[in-house]
């Protein structure tokens, strides 16, 4: 058996597969082997396996058997493997050192690298890679390396035909089960003279 994966926030009691014999008599179930943290129990009767406490992701996945045996005769048993999977919740949004971050571009200027932004994510796996991406780029004016988060000009600047500061709105995004989650910035930049 390799039941659907549970989420690390899953209940005590939660309801984890049914097991079951093709069998002419009635059989008894138990959980004989592999469960020695106590996470699992089963119905004698039904095979139904439940949760009986909170999950702890670092302990999954498991392995552990049950034994499905003979009413009538202790001898007669067959076991089977039941393997459970632990899904790691997305908890944190990524988040910048600081919300609002100021940078100068001189005026002229080729395309060029302005400044590269970090955010960190406490949670782990998929749930914890960024990538980064902007909001309002003010046209194409600027841009953003997703994966490292450097943000770069696109075109050259003149001080004194243009707006001397934009304010772009950049955005950390991670890969996150069930849902993503962002944490955002603003890059004030200012054209120099």
């Amino acid at each position: 058996y390799h039941p659907a994966p549970l989420s690390e926030k899953a209940l005590p009691d939660t309801f984890v597969v049914q097991t079951s014999v093709l069998y002419s008599v009635p059989v008894s179930y138990a959980i004989v082997s592999g469960d020695d943290k106590g996470y699992f129990m089963i119905h004698s009767s039904s095979g139904i396996i439940r949760t009986t406490k909170n999950l702890n992701l670092e302990d999954f996945p498991v392995t552990f058997n049950v034994r499905a045996t003979d009413s009538t005769n202790d001898a007669i048993f067959n076991d089977v493997p039941v393997k459970v999977e632990v899904i790691d919740e997305n908890d944190f949004p990524p988040v910048f050192p600081s919300s609002l971050l100021e940078a100068t571009l001189a005026e002229n200027l080729a395309a060029t690298q302005i400044v590269q932004l970090k955010a960190q994510d406490n949670d782990t796996g998929r749930n914890g890679f960024l990538t980064y991406g902007i909001l309002n780029g003010h046209g194409l004016k600027f841009r953003i390396n997703e994966t490292t988060g450097v943000l770069y000009s696109n075109t050259t600047f003149d001080y004194e035909e243009e707006p001397t500061e934009y304010q772009v709105v950049v955005y950390a995004e991670d890969d996150g089960i069930p849902e993503k989650k962002r944490g955002y910035c603003t890059v004030v930049i200012k054209i120099t003279d």
